[in-house]
């Protein structure tokens, strides 16, 4: 008899929550830091794709990869959420100078 494999779920359902985890921080992120704060997504992005590189279990693994492109992606959309934020979408903050980033 065959075994339901409930990986491919697993891995939908926790790609869906780490999207939803990084959007908030992203918004922080740009709010405290600007875009300055951008390297630290890079470094931490490709970090974690390369400990992706070494994990056996292939559930683990996906969502670590997983994780790590969302990383990256944060890059693309910190700078995205400057031009919301410059739009009036979202708010400033008042204790960090327009244009530090």
């Amino acid at each position: 008899m065959n075994q339901y494999n409930l990986d491919g779920i697993i891995v939908g359902v926790l790609a869906f929550l780490i999207i939803g985890l990084f959007h908030p921080i992203l918004i922080k992120s740009e709010y405290y830091f600007g875009t300055r704060i951008w390297p630290a997504f890079a470094v931490a992005g490709v970090a974690v794709l390369i400990v992706s590189g070494f994990v056996q279990n292939f559930s683990f693994r996906s969502i670590l990869a997983f994780t790590g492109c969302t990383l990256l992606w944060c890059i693309v959309e910190l700078f995205e959420q400057r031009k919301r934020v410059e739009k009036g979408w979202y708010p400033q903050n008042p204790k960090r100078k327009k244009s530090s980033g």
